[in-house]
């Protein structure tokens, strides 16, 4: 170990150590900052949590629209009546069926009191999107 002038160990990095080492402590920063925001947002109410098992239900139901209701404790019919549709063209938006225009949405966010972004889901990118397999080709002998 190297010692410095008053004989405690100091350490020496090369540049690039040295850098990295500020660049993870700059992203430190950043996440830990980050993580104080959704907190306060959080114990404002401005966020909503969820559980595991809540988290779980959200990624099973067929529509975010679908996961809200239930989560609320609101039936198609309630639900319907609140916002001034049909409970039959509700139940379509929720299966996934139809898309609903905005106003209907933002009706059915504000009865829910969630965001429009919460009901929206997002459109798969071309990543997340599984491809197809290659099918082999069978050539006929010579």
């Amino acid at each position: 170990m190297t010692k410095g002038p008053q004989g405690d160990d100091i350490v020496i990095l090369s540049r690039k150590e040295y850098d990295q080492l500020a660049a993870a402590a700059d992203e430190d920063a950043r996440d830990a900052k980050t993580l104080r925001r959704s907190i306060a947002r959080a114990k404002s109410g401005e966020e909503e949590i969820f559980t595991s098992a809540e988290v779980d239900a959200f990624l099973a139901a067929k529509t975010p629209l679908a996961f809200f209701g239930k989560k609320r404790g609101m039936s198609q019919d309630d639900l319907a009546k609140r916002t001034g549709i049909t409970q039959g063209y509700l139940s379509e938006i929720e299966i996934g069926r139809k898309s609903g225009d905005v106003r209907t949405l933002r009706k059915l966010a504000d009865a829910l009191k969630v965001s429009l972004d919460s009901l929206v889901p997002k459109e798969p990118s071309e990543e997340d999107t599984p491809r197809p397999a290659r099918r082999k080709s069978k050539r006929a002998g010579p």
